[in-house]
């Protein structure tokens, strides 16, 4: 056995031993909203955050990787997707399926995810199986290429391909998503292609085109890990360092820097799928993620939809009944984001008159600004949903995942403050600027999905 392998059997037996005690931090009521943590980035370029909360014995391990779907070359589209479940089929030290094994024998759990930007891998795990968790983390990071072979690349292939069957090929308005990428972008964009990418692209995915994906992106200087949960700070240091320290450093990964995407006309189509209900999409470029004008949108996106009391749902749903359901959102990405507007009509209904409805909404607001009950129900939402995030440590929207969120956006990751600021900051003049400023009647996509005869 190797020496790694060796301490690697050493951590899955303290992994599954009783649970270890720490004295708690000494409560303190800090003057403003803030994570405390501490950072450092090792010789390899890894940046590491650690953020000590010791109300559950449970650790969180976060990992993002710097790279998305917007990293992917076009004809070689869903490798980061791809990327994503290969990376749980076992590595050198670990053999397949013992990630999730000794994980679950030690009471842990885990997942990933992939957008346009990023691949994040989430593992909780009992305070005291932390050093397994970390482990099983840098061996698929620094040891994962020696044993990818063509039958693993091949069996993860078939089960992207499947899930794109199930969530977009069959799925009721699967495929209005794809639509939407290639109408709101220019082909070549790195957003004009889904996540998942498409079935040829999958299939011509060679062994070489994946291991050449994986030298260039997931090396430790493309990467951050966040350590948050009841954990000891200088222990948990010096684990990372064991476990982290060794991998080398990848190449150099340079900026993304695409044309700014445009719209200059309304972008119309009409596609007809194995559903009951129409359904129509509207969409506008807005600012990227923590631009000036984000949070403005967010707030637009609740005064429209927000609740049963929101202006559209209010119209559509509950006074006229032509809706069966409507959501307004704002599509947050690094290269820019889109403002989406979605409604499903009922039964007899058109889309047509939707539209309209929808556009003199728009419209009132963007002629008046909301009142002021309206602007402390919205931020009374948005706060809401905040503080929810914040009580959890763990998975995805957990304080880890956004102590890494924000390092990626910002270069801080106790940006909380700075994160509400934004929206308390907003005024009711500030929100009908951005609605004529961003959602213009001439510049936009409008996609009906109709049911098929």
């Amino acid at each position: 056995m190797t020496k790694r392998l060796l301490a690697a059997a050493a951590v899955l037996v303290a992994a599954t031993t009783g649970p270890h005690a720490q004295s708690p931090a000494p409560a303190t009521t800090p003057p403003r909203l803030s994570v405390p943590y501490t950072e450092f980035t090792l010789d390899n370029g890894l940046h590491v955050i650690l953020h000590r909360d010791p109300t559950i014995p449970v650790a969180a391990v976060n990992v993002w990787y710097h790279v998305g779907s917007g990293r992917e070359k076009p004809g070689r589209t869903g490798f980061a997707h791809l990327f994503e479940h290969v990376m749980f089929e076992g590595s050198e030290h670990v053999k397949e399926g013992e990630f999730d094994g000794w994980l679950e024998a030690a009471g842990g759990n885990n997942n990933g995810s992939t957008s346009e930007d990023r691949t994040n891998y989430v593992t909780d795990v009992p305070s005291n199986a932390l050093e397994l968790a970390l482990f099983l983390e840098s061996d698929r990071m620094g040891y994962l290429l020696p044993t990818l072979t063509q039958g693993k690349l091949d069996g993860q292939r078939d089960v992207v391909k499947n899930e794109k069957r199930q969530r977009v090929d069959n799925a009721p308005y699967g495929q209005a998503f794809v639509e939407l990428s290639t109408m709101l972008y220019p082909k070549g964009h790195p957003y004009s292609w889904p996540v998942i990418g498409s079935m040829e692209d999958l299939s011509a995915a060679s062994l070489e085109d994946v291991r050449e994906f994986f030298t260039t992106y997931y090396a430790p200087n493309n990467a951050s890990l966040v350590v948050a949960g009841d954990i000891d700070i200088a222990a948990t240091k010096a684990l990372v360092e064991k476990w982290f320290g060794g991998i080398p450093r990848g190449p150099a990964v340079p900026p993304l820097t695409p044309a700014p995407a445009a719209l200059t006309e309304v972008v119309k189509k009409t596609i007809t799928d194995r559903v009951q209900l129409p359904r129509l999409y509207m969409a506008w470029h807005t600012p990227a993620f923590y631009a000036p004008g984000d949070a403005t949108m967010d707030m637009v996106s609740s005064l429209l939809t927000g609740g049963k009391n929101s202006r559209l749902y209010r119209r559509l749903v509950y006074e006229m009944q032509i809706a069966q359901d409507v959501t307004a959102a704002q599509q947050s990405q690094s290269l820019g984001s889109a403002f989406l507007v979605v409604a499903t009509a009922r039964p007899g209904q058109s889309l047509e008159k939707i539209q309209a409805v929808i556009d003199e909404e728009i419209e009132k607001l963007k002629q008046t600004p909301p009142d002021e009950r309206e602007m402390t129900r919205a931020l009374n939402q948005i706060e809401a949903s905040f503080y929810r995030r914040m009580e959890r440590t763990g998975s995805f929207g957990g304080k880890a995942d956004q102590l890494n969120a924000y390092y990626f956006a910002t270069g801080m990751p106790d940006y909380f403050e700075e994160d509400m600021a934004r929206y308390r900051a907003i005024s009711p003049t500030d929100v009908q600027s951005a609605a004529a400023r961003f959602l213009p009647r001439g510049q936009r996509v409008e996609l009906s999905v109709v049911p098929e005869k």
